[in-house]
């Protein structure tokens, strides 16, 4: 069974408010950008948010906090992200 799709677009397709979900990333390394874009435009809203950490202010999880896109966020360690100190 072939499960590639042709954008990260297609791939959230099915996201919808109140969904939880688990991201990759070590500080900048690895941050799954372009699915958190997809949701950004999509804009689900109500996201609880689990990962190693929220990102910095412009870049990965920063980018839903921006939009208030994220209810609640579980992550280790948060200390390089103002945005998300500020909304906590």
């Amino acid at each position: 069974m072939d499960k590639r799709v042709a954008n990260a677009d297609v791939a959230i397709e099915r996201l919808r408010d109140g969904a939880s979900i688990m991201m990759g990333g070590f500080g900048l390394c690895g941050v799954p950008n372009n699915l958190i874009e997809a949701v950004r435009r999509k804009g689900v809203k109500n996201l609880t948010v689990m990962s190693n950490n929220a990102g910095t202010t412009d870049s990965g999880i920063a980018l839903l906090l921006q939009t208030h896109q994220v209810k609640k966020m579980i992550a280790t360690y948060v200390g390089e992200n103002k945005l998300f100190e500020q909304q906590v």
